[in-house]
């Protein structure tokens, strides 16, 4: 069983930009963020695995950076140019298969708030 613990979540205003961790208890090969809207299903944010490669949804490519640093077991999320369509609740992930999917997900951190403001 691997532990997941989000951090950084938080309130700014359109356009700032928001850094969220997860610190980990154990290694998986993949790794990443999901978020969930009011009243929308979960989805796929940005994604990444041992070897550095990563996969970001259509919506969030150029704004977001998924990143890890394995001797912390730490992964980041680095959101700049933030929109009022992105506040969700973000959620770290990490399982054994790679990408963007729900179902590949072996484990689920508690999720943290993030709203942007117009």
């Amino acid at each position: 069983q691997v532990q997941l613990v989000e951090s950084g979540g938080g309130s700014v205003q359109s356009g700032g930009s928001l850094k969220l961790s997860c610190a980990a208890s154990g290694y998986t090969y993949s790794r990443g963020w999901f978020r969930q809207a009011p009243g929308k299903e979960r989805e796929g944010v940005a994604a990444i695995v041992s070897d550095g490669r990563t996969r970001y949804a259509d919506s969030v490519k150029g704004r977001f950076s998924i990143s890890q640093d394995n001797a912390k077991n730490t992964l980041y999320l680095q959101m700049n140019s933030l929109k009022p369509e992105d506040t969700a609740i973000y959620y770290c992930a990490a399982g054994w298969q790679f990408g963007l999917d729900r179902s590949g997900v072996a484990y689920w951190g508690q999720g943290t708030q993030v709203t942007v403001s117009s």
